[in-house]
């Protein structure tokens, strides 16, 4: 073998190992930075308790009389989620589960249902994927953000768990730490009956599959104007215009990670409306999964690099004809690989009204 060869080799090998090591380390940097404990300690004096959500606009699975007498004296997990983010419903797996195996070991979950979007406050939706995602917990609504603000939240998802006195023990923000989430949940649920003098059942860690996350992937892009301040990803010349129709048209030079327009669109604060009776989205990005949250009535065609999406990257919400049929305000799921590449993604759409909110990455 040549030496250049051999070189090439041992350099492919090298930056192989150097990526993947990174990518363990600034994962472990993560989860150290967004978790946060307080399990061994003496005095709670010092610690912080839960807000009260009595006061939530809504409720689900529950009355807030009930809820009062279910949190009495119980491990609470409150999750802070909103049901059109993806990072949300990849941990609803576990919550359910977690739900399941500790009720009747004195652990209480209640979601905290807080929204992004303006059509995430319609009850009637949330309850629709209540029952899509099988979540049996109670669910409050917080539209208003109050719970959110009591808690000096500013993410989606995060958990806080408190003991059985209602003192913060644990707080993680994001995916992931699910091992380390569980393990809290059993401490804090032996410190209980040890409190109670009763005794608790031993169960095995949940194994459920986690997504793994591309180490570079595209960031979030946003399609409203109030969203995209800051962080503005539209690549048309034209930009945003608050509160007016545009013309877009694609230009014939495009940039990774920018998303580009054609067709009539109506610029609102949370989303893009197609006025057109047709509509195209263009999008160089890289990930192994791409979802929309989109709503109203419209049929999308997708194509991957100038062709129908092939049948290893198909996107759970893509039907034979290689279309995704948008009926509901929630995410849609196009694309899921098994690797992380880059790609050209068209989205051809029919049906004015249709409305984007945003892109989401995996």
């Amino acid at each position: 073998m040549k030496a250049e060869i051999k070189t090439a080799i041992i350099c492919g090998i090298i930056i192989t190992i150097g990526i993947i090591s990174m990518s363990v380390f600034y994962n472990e940097v993560d989860m150290k930075r967004n978790t946060h404990y307080n399990i061994e300690i003496n005095d709670k004096s010092k610690l912080q308790k839960a807000p009260s959500i009595l006061d939530a606009t809504g409720y689900i699975n529950i009355s807030s009389n009930e809820l009062a007498e279910t949190l009495e004296g119980k491990v609470v997990l409150y999750d802070i989620w909103t049901y059109s983010c993806i990072n949300c419903i990849r941990t609803l797996p576990y919550i359910t589960t977690w739900d399941e195996k500790y009720r009747n070991e004195g652990l209480v979950i209640v979601g905290i249902h807080t929204p992004e979007f303006e059509f995430e406050k319609d009850k009637d939706n949330v309850l629709a994927a209540v029952q899509k995602f099988d979540i049996n917990y109670p669910v409050v609504l917080d539209n208003e953000k109050e719970i959110w603000n009591a808690f000096q939240n500013n993410y989606w998802p995060r958990k806080y768990i408190t003991d059985h006195d209602g003192y913060i023990r644990y707080d993680h923000i994001g995916e992931g730490s699910y091992k380390e989430t569980e393990k809290v949940i059993r401490q804090l649920l032996q410190e209980r009956s040890e409190s109670l003098n009763i005794k608790t059942n031993t169960f095995e860690l949940t194994t459920l599959d986690e997504f793994e996350h591309s180490t570079f992937k595209t960031p979030e892009l946003y399609f409203g104007y109030k969203f995209a301040s800051g962080r503005n990803n539209l690549g048309n010349e034209n930009g945003f215009k608050p509160e007016e129709v545009v013309e877009y048209n694609i230009p014939l030079e495009i940039k990774q990670h920018y998303f580009y327009l054609d067709g009539k669109w109506n610029n609102s604060k949370d989303s893009m409306e197609l006025v057109s009776e047709n509509g195209l989205i263009m999008l160089n990005y890289n990930a192994k999964q791409v979802n929309i949250v989109a709503s109203n009535n419209a049929e999308l065609q997708i194509f991957v690099d100038g062709i129908s999406v092939p049948d290893n990257m198909m996107g759970s919400d893509l039907t034979s004809q290689n279309k995704i049929l948008v009926s509901e305000p929630r995410l849609y799921n196009i694309i899921n690989s098994a690797y992380s590449e880059s790609h050209e993604l068209i989205i051809s759409i029919k049906g004015s009204e249709f409305e984007i909110f945003t892109f989401t990455f995996g």
